[in-house]
C-alpha cells in the first residue's frame, strides 16, 4: 500500500456508538456511574452522551440490539472504549467512585505513556478509563520510538491523589 497520504496530527475520535441490549441500564451506568451527561434521547431506543456538554463522546442504542445476549469475546467486534481523563486526580476520583460502587473492575496497567483501569459496561463492551502522562515522561527505546509496556498500576498510589 502507498504511503502518499498521512492523516492531519489534529484528528481525534469524535464519538463511538454502542449496540446495547437496555438503553435505561446503559444510561445508568454511563450516566449515573461514570458520571457522563445525557445529552438527548431518542425515545427508547437511542441517546447521546457527553463531557462538557459536547453534541455527544458516546451514542447508545438498541435498532438492532434490544434484549440481545452480550456480543461474544472471541469475535471481531469492539474491544474496548478508552475514556482519557485530564488528570490522575480525575482518574483516582473515577477508581474510588467505582470502588465505592461496588463496580467491578477487570485490569489495572501502567502502559509507561499511561495509567489505565479496565472494566466491562454492562452489555460486556470494554471500557478503559486512563490518563496520559505527560509526553516529555513517555518511555523510549534506544532509537527513540514510544516504549509501551504493561506493568500492574499501584492503585493505592493512584488513590493517594485524592489526599
Amino acid at each position: 500500500m502507498s504511503k502518499s497520504y498521512q492523516i492531519p496530527a489534529q484528528t481525534r475520535i469524535g464519538h463511538v456508538h454502542l449496540k446495547v441490549s437496555d438503553l435505561d441500564r446503559s444510561l445508568s451506568f454511563y450516566c449515573d456511574v461514570l458520571g457522563f451527561e445525557l445529552i438527548t434521547k431518542y425515545g427508547r431506543q437511542a441517546a447521546f452522551i457527553s463531557a462538557g456538554g459536547y453534541h455527544h463522546h458516546i451514542g447508545l442504542n438498541t435498532w438492532h440490539s434490544e434484549g440481545a445476549p452480550p456480543a461474544p469475546k472471541n469475535q471481531p467486534g469492539l474491544f474496548h472504549t478508552a475514556i482519557l481523563y485530564p488528570t490522575r486526580k480525575d482518574l483516582a476520583e473515577i477508581v474510588k467512585r467505582l470502588f465505592d460502587e461496588g463496580y467491578p473492575i477487570s485490569g489495572a496497567s501502567d502502559h509507561g505513556v499511561s495509567e489505565a483501569i479496565y472494566l466491562d459496561d454492562p452489555d460486556g463492551n470494554g471500557v478503559e478509563l486512563y490518563r496520559d502522562r505527560p509526553r516529555d515522561e513517555w518511555p523510549e527505546d534506544d532509537d527513540g520510538n514510544i516504549k509501551m509496556v504493561t506493568e500492574p498500576l499501584d492503585i493505592q498510589d493512584l488513590l493517594s491523589e485524592l489526599g
